[in-house]
């Protein structure tokens, strides 16, 4: 089909009818186009004080009632004018795919995750709703599979037989980063990423209350099903004024935390979709220079023991105990806040990951 001459030639649209112009990946695909002479423009939720820099950024319609989001699945699709779509939500996908033929686009495909096992970590996808999510789910997998390029945020992610399926895993872009530096005086662990239960928020709070010389960051959008259970624990626990929740910031603003930082968090727990995954904030914090301390998901396991670069528990007793000693002697935190950087800079290739995804999206022009 031949392209509509009223689109912009080497311009890509991104559009998502969920995420927030803060979302992490967002600024790491957009910020790899840019530095490839793409220009990009986003729709997406949020504001453009949020958005990834040098992108056209466009204020999705309609707010937060599911008949919103239907709304935006609709229209967001006809709203595109590169020559280039990346739908990177599920439930835009459908409709992605009947306008792009319809307009001689091409469409990327983003799944960033396991969709299917992913609804077995939530507690609302039940009944009703959940068979509808089920079938949401299904249906976007399916077109992502013969979509033009289909791109996964890890190697477990499918569709696996997609025409034209390229993993772009999660790498930090040193872009977005602030790298910890020298340690701060007090010991201060860090947590940026979705904060909810099923990512370690109720374990993190547990381990404040038994590692009393230490403070904690959590940066990220607090999951409303665990705001009754902060709002509890904070009028309840002595540890309360040593954690602070600072809420969903761009990524630039999020790692700025990093900064003096001792330690970085990372408590899955062995849901269906976490335990063959690896959370990308595990490579950031090791490239940031902060030890991490995971869950024993086994593909953190594996990367911790390969680089020496942090420490496995899985009980608020083992972890507040480290954090404790680590706190009396700083000397063997060092060591191992080196170990993970070193690990980083010598394995993780951000610039050629995000550079085969450029190129792989150029190549559809």
């Amino acid at each position: 089909m031949r392209t509509n001459k009223r689109l912009l030639a080497n311009h890509v649209t991104i559009i998502s009818s969920t995420d927030q112009s803060t979302d992490a990946r967002l600024h790491r695909l957009t910020g790899s186009l840019i530095r490839a002479g793409v220009s990009v423009d986003i729709w997406a939720l949020g504001s453009s004080q949020g958005a990834p820099a040098g992108a056209t950024f466009h204020q999705a319609p309609g707010g937060k009632k599911f008949t919103s989001r239907i709304w935006r699945d609709l229209v967001l699709p006809l709203r595109t004018s590169g020559q280039v779509v990346i739908a990177v939500a599920p439930d835009l996908l459908p409709i992605s795919w009947i306008v792009t033929r319809a307009r001689g686009q091409k469409l990327v495909a983003d799944v960033h995750e396991d969709y299917s096992q992913l609804l077995r970590d939530r507690s609302w996808a039940k009944g009703f709703i959940g068979a509808a999510a089920k079938i949401v789910a299904r249906s976007a997998t399916s077109f992502a599979r013969k979509s033009d390029l289909t791109t996964v945020a890890d190697v477990q992610v499918p569709p696996f037989d997609a025409r034209n399926r390229l993993v772009v895993r999660n790498m930090p872009d040193r872009n977005l980063l602030t790298m910890s530096g020298e340690m701060d005086a007090a010991p201060r662990a860090i947590y940026i990423g979705d904060v909810r239960q099923s990512r370690g928020l109720h374990l993190m709070l547990e381990v404040a209350e038994q590692s009393p010389t230490w403070k904690f960051d959590i940066v990220g959008n607090l999951a409303g099903t665990d705001l009754d259970y902060v709002n509890t624990w904070k009028t309840k626990s002595e540890a309360a004024d040593r954690v602070t929740f600072h809420g969903k910031l761009s990524p630039q603003e999020s790692w700025k935390f990093a900064e003096g930082a001792w330690v970085g968090l990372t408590l899955l727990q062995p849901t269906p979709a976490f335990l063959a995954a690896i959370p990308s904030k595990l490579y950031e914090y090791m490239a940031c220079g902060l030890a991490t301390i995971s869950t024993s998901l086994p593909r953190c396991v594996a990367l911790i023991s390969q680089s020496r670069g942090g420490f496995v528990a899985d009980s608020s007793a083992q972890i507040a105990s480290q954090l404790n000693s680590w706190s009396t002697n700083p000397s063997d935190l060092r060591e191992i806040r080196g170990n993970a950087l070193r690990w980083a800079t010598e394995n993780l290739d951000s610039e050629r990951e995000y550079g085969t995804f450029a190129a792989a999206v150029k190549a559809l022009f």
